[in-house]
């Protein structure tokens, strides 16, 4: 890893990761906000932004911005999260001043035209519409509503298709203006840069960017409790969420390492026993998300109506077990799979930028992949066990199921099985 970072006077900070051997670079701005630092009403403009940060400025059209991107054989890319939006492009690296302009464009002189905002606006309501027919998509959405509610964390990234009826021009540049601010974003890229000549085009793209950073996100806070919906489907797609740990625990690697053991391949405990010992469940895995100052720590599977009833018998007592426990083989295979993705990712050069990207926002500084290692071979089977009680043991969780649920447990039961 060769990172380089500086600093721009108006607080914009710019991170490169040369990569030898490539002839391309990946290029990406994150801003520190997503959809938690949303008010209620306001629930899915990050995203609604997103889209429409690509419909065009005072110099280029949306149909131009496509155009002239491809022209030079690259591609633009954008993603909102829950705490941040991001938007790409990767170029041949001769192409990176293109790239960096077009997306100083965007991100500072976006005109929301109203026809495209209309246009864009019923996309948008089609995506909604596309998650809400796609139940192992929206089952997520609903557990974390369950698991926070009441909160912008628990809310849908994509908002609801009346608010997004409502969101006008004055609106999104209202919170384009908050939020996008110079100390509240990131520019990373990697692959084949020269640090000094890609902070000369950032300076000169986004020199003028508002200083400060956006507003602060109220802060999340983890509820048990149950949402369900009889959907005449083939499977239930049921999740069992608990609270998890924040990106700066010192716990979080472990967590990591748990979820792997947990459900994070075919050779994990849920996989096994679900799966290939019961036939159960076609999928079954586990999660760990982080956050800021939370986190959730979930379970996923997608099981028939009969199956239902044995199957989450199973899943709880997977994990009331892994609270007593682990060995040294799955530890060992675990710690391994993580460095080993770790490894992979450093091949690419996007993955590469946006890892840079993260980090600098999350933590304000790029974390060396040396330090990250030493971390995860520091977690051991105490650490493992530690972390699993932390998480599980005495917990009510948040369960989310939808399909035809007529024989799973209620959700008294359920919570019931972990004391």
């Amino acid at each position: 890893m060769s990172v380089c970072e500086t600093t721009l006077p108006n607080g914009l900070r710019i991170a490169t990761d040369g990569m030898a051997g490539v002839e391309t670079t990946s290029v990406g701005i994150w801003v520190d906000a997503g959809a938690r630092n949303e008010a209620l009403e306001l629930n899915g403009i990050s995203h609604m932004l997103e889209h429409m940060a690509f419909k065009g400025t005072g110099r280029r059209t949306a149909r131009g911005i496509a155009e002239e991107i491809e022209a030079v054989g690259g591609h633009l890319n954008a993603y909102t999260s829950r705490e941040q939006t991001a938007y790409l492009a990767r170029v041949v690296a001769d192409d990176l001043p293109l790239a960096v302009d077009i997306l100083a464009d965007i991100l500072q002189h976006s005109t929301f035209e109203d026809q495209e905002l209309e246009r864009e606006r019923a996309v948008i309501i089609q995506e909604i519409g596309q998650t809400q027919d796609t139940p192992d998509d929206l089952i997520f959405d609903r557990l974390q509503e369950v698991a926070f509610p009441d909160q912008p964390l628990g809310r849908s990234i994509l908002g609801t298709a009346e608010r997004v009826g409502g969101f006008g021009r004055r609106m999104l540049q209202g919170y384009m203006d908050v939020h996008y601010r110079a100390a509240g974003m990131v520019v990373a890229a990697s692959g084949k840069v020269d640090h000094d000549a890609f902070v000369d085009l950032v300076e000169r793209g986004f020199g003028g960017l508002s200083e400060g950073s956006g507003t602060s996100c109220e802060a999340g806070r983890f509820s048990g409790g149950d949402w369900h919906e009889r959907r005449d489907l083939e499977q239930v797609h049921l999740t069992l969420g608990f609270q998890g740990l924040p990106f700066d625990d010192d716990d979080f690697h472990a967590a990591q390492i748990l979820s792997t053991i947990l459900g994070g391949g075919m050779s994990s405990r849920l996989f096994q026993e679900v799966r290939e010992v019961r036939g159960l469940a076609y999928s079954v895995f586990s999660f760990s998300s982080g956050y800021l100052d939370c986190g959730l720590f979930g379970i996923y599977a997608g099981t028939g109506p009969d199956e239902v009833r044995e199957l989450v018998p199973v899943v709880c007592d997977q994990l009331n077990e892994i609270i007593q426990g682990v060995n040294e083989e799955e530890l060992s295979r675990a710690r391994t799979q993580h460095k080993a993705g770790m490894k992979m990712a450093l091949e690419s050069s996007m993955s590469r930028c946006e890892q840079l990207g993260r980090q600098i926002l999350i933590y304000g500084r790029p974390i060396p992949i040396p330090e990250i290692v030493e971390k995860i071979d520091a977690v051991d089977t105490a650490a493992v066990t530690r972390v699993a009680n932390r998480i599980v043991s005495g917990a009510a969780p948040a369960v989310a199921a939808i399909g035809p649920i007529g024989h799973l447990e209620s959700y008294p039961a359920i919570a019931g099985r972990f004391g």
